[in-house]
């Protein structure tokens, strides 16, 4: 096969690549349609990495052959092995291997440079903003997946003058960077873009709480998408120029969606220290709320005629969701119109919640987002919210003192009756207290989500059955 047969080969299979990555950001976008977009993003990459394979370029597979082994070996086992409740801290581990990645052929391109290949001062701009993209997306990445496997401490690691040491991190940064465009050999120069990122990446991320970490997660992702198309200018492969500025403007457009969703700006989730405020000063006020047993929560969902079931990161980590399945099984049968409440952010991640309902086969027309169910809570019967807290609080309405005050949250406490299930009136994320808690209407169901919820069930057989 001649030179320009490949070249043809590889920049039609390019194209379409491109057309699938398209397609697959499309129809992700849906639930309904997230299956068939993942395989066809699937099938893009794939075909990508054969016509890349056939590039003239390529003079031995030794060490790509390696390379896969080693990826396949450790990639594999991940991907099998990770419960669903520790998706995001997976995928956030996933962004570090690729901001490392692509950090790493920008090191590599920097030295071919003292071989002899002597870039531009396009390309070196380039080489640097992937380089320092890179190496802050990876250390950044382990850190939140440090965060959100609870490795680390949840509230911000703040400090005097942290807003300014951040500053100055990342000024020497970029002097470095504008440094090497007109001194390319200065290998010491090179090494300090190497590692003063690395630090930024992990002083920008310890500085944000727990409860910000979906959005640090997309916008890390938008980060390493800006670094690989940086990459593609270096190599000059339009493929990776297209599919890195694709992965960079979808992962900032989510982080732009959740911080509304927050209620959030962009400053606030770098630098504003979210959950630090964890109550007002002074004691802590005793407040009263009520208890009830699984017979008694069983007794009230079988005798609404509406409930809305909102789950939360609590019910992942309890893998509680096939116990929930069982339960709306149970009340639908009956004749009971059960609905699943989902806030945009419920979980770690966008999409959290749903893919831990479809693990259990939960039907996806009873999944109703947030816009759409807060209008129908007045009329329903019971709310039973399992798991969540800080998408619940009222204190987003009503306490401007709150630092959640402003984000959008699930109205449950304009039901008729809520049922809590909790392990302890402990905070959620954001670390504050939940008035919902201490509402007369409000029955707190103390215990693991699993086992409660399979009481739940046992006690609705029961008295159906007249035991």
């Amino acid at each position: 096969m001649s030179a320009a047969t490949r070249a043809q080969i590889i920049d039609y299979s390019y194209i379409v690549a491109v057309i699938c990555f398209i397609y697959s950001l499309k129809w992700m976008n849906k639930p309904a349609t997230a299956i068939k977009g993942n395989r066809i993003g699937e099938f893009g990459m794939a075909l990508a990495i054969a016509a890349t394979l056939i590039s003239h370029d390529i003079h031995s597979f030794t060490w790509i052959i390696v390379g896969l082994v080693i990826g396949a070996l450790a990639g594999i086992p991940l991907a099998v092995l990770t419960p669903m409740k520790d998706v995001p801290q997976q995928i956030a581990f996933m962004r570090a291997c690729g901001g490392l990645a692509a950090a790493l052929v920008g090191t590599a391109e920097f030295y071919l440079q003292e071989s002899g290949i002597i870039h531009s001062h396009f390309n070196m701009g380039a080489l640097c903003a992937e380089v320092i993209l890179g190496y802050l997306t990876f250390t950044g990445s382990l850190v939140a997946s440090g965060k959100l496997q609870q490795i680390l401490p949840q509230k911000p690691v703040l400090y005097k003058g942290h807003n300014a040491v951040n500053g100055i991190v990342l000024a020497a940064a970029l002097i470095a960077a504008v440094y090497l465009n007109f001194e390319p050999t200065k290998t010491g120069v090179f090494a300090v873009m190497i590692v003063v990122p690395m630090i930024f990446g992990v002083l920008l991320i310890i500085a944000i709480g727990g409860a910000d970490m979906p959005t640090v997660i997309a916008l890390l992702n938008a980060y390493g998408g800006l670094s690989s198309a940086m990459m593609g200018f270096v190599l000059a492969n339009k493929l990776l120029i297209v599919a890195g500025a694709l992965d960079g403007s979808s992962g900032l457009i989510l982080s732009i969606i959740m911080c509304k969703a927050m209620n959030r700006s962009f400053t606030n989730v770098l630098f504003g220290g979210f959950g630090a405020v964890a109550s007002k000063g002074g004691a802590a006020e005793e407040r009263n709320y009520r208890s009830a047993s699984a017979e008694e929560a069983a007794s009230i969902l079988d005798a609404a005629a509406t409930v809305v079931v909102v789950p939360g990161y609590g019910m992942a980590v309890a893998q509680a969701q096939h116990k929930v399945r069982e339960l709306y099984d149970t009340l639908t049968k009956a004749g009971t119109d059960v609905k699943f409440a989902i806030h945009p952010v419920a979980g770690r991640m966008p999409g959290h919640m749903n893919v831990i309902l479809a693990d259990a086969n939960v039907p996806y027309e009873a999944l109703v987002e947030m816009d759409d169910i807060n209008g129908e809570f007045p009329q329903t019967d019971v709310v039973l919210v399992i798991g969540a807290n800080d998408v619940v609080n009222p204190a987003a309405k009503t306490d401007e003192t709150s630092p959640i005050y402003g984000m959008p949250i699930l109205d449950v406490d304009r039901a008729r009756n809520v049922m809590v299930i909790k392990r302890s009136m402990s905070p959620g994320f954001a670390g504050i207290d939940n008035d919902l808690f201490y509402l007369d209407k409000t029955l707190m169901l103390f215990g693991d989500a699993k086992s409660f919820t399979a009481d739940i069930v046992k006690e609705i057989a029961a008295a159906k059955a007249g035991v």
